[in-house]
């Protein structure tokens, strides 16, 4: 008779152990995935976000004079990088001038800042697609876009009463959203970092 060896079968309480473990396992991957879905995995926060706003004098766009960012501190700011060459910059025009007409009767400034572009072509993409209730100045040197970390165009940034940086949207942003924004920024709420689009870096 040939000899057969026959293997030990595992005790009952290391089926229990293996069982455990693999549920755990499938729990902890479950909450992971649950906290991160519907999250764009490319998105990440801004530094500045809950730092102060960087003091900056910049040189108006059409006119003579600087102006000191640091002189808004007081009211709510919202800062948005935009160029001529700016294909999302289009495109969030229209919705940027609203979004500044909506919030006349409040202390809320809208500064617009051309970021790598000449002045001429900046004035001639306003004397076509309007102007609004904003202060234009020109990015020299692209000091501000380093001081803000900008990315790629268009980004907006969103400064509260005491100069700190609370939010940034990052491609075009639409009418409905900078105004509810706006909205959350004065009723104290957080902001964080919001992303609509791909942003452009000029070639």
């Amino acid at each position: 008779m040939s000899d057969v060896v026959v293997g030990h079968r595992p005790s009952s309480r290391y089926g229990v152990w293996v069982f455990a473990a693999v549920a755990l396992v499938a729990v902890v991957l479950g909450i992971v995935f649950s906290t991160r879905f519907g999250q764009d995995p490319d998105l990440v926060a801004s530094p500045l976000i809950g730092q102060p706003a960087p003091d900056l004098e910049l040189p108006f766009l059409e006119s003579e004079g600087t102006l000191d960012l640091g002189d808004l501190r007081g009211d709510i700011t919202v800062v948005n990088f935009w160029a001529s060459w700016c294909t999302g910059c289009r495109i969030e025009h229209a919705g940027l001038l609203r979004a500044a007409e909506a919030f006349t009767d409040f202390d809320v400034r809208f500064v617009g800042i051309l970021h790598q572009d000449q002045p001429g072509r900046g004035i001639r993409f306003l004397d076509e697609l309007g102007r609004g209730e904003f202060l234009y100045v020109e990015d020299v040197g692209s000091r501000a876009g380093l001081e803000y970390g900008v990315l790629g165009l268009p980004e907006t940034f969103f400064i509260d009463a005491d100069g700190i940086i609370v939010g940034k949207i990052s491609g075009p942003a639409p009418a409905d959203l900078l105004v509810a924004t706006v909205q959350r920024l004065i009723l104290g709420e957080a902001i964080g970092t919001i992303k609509t689009g791909e942003v452009e870096n000029r070639e």
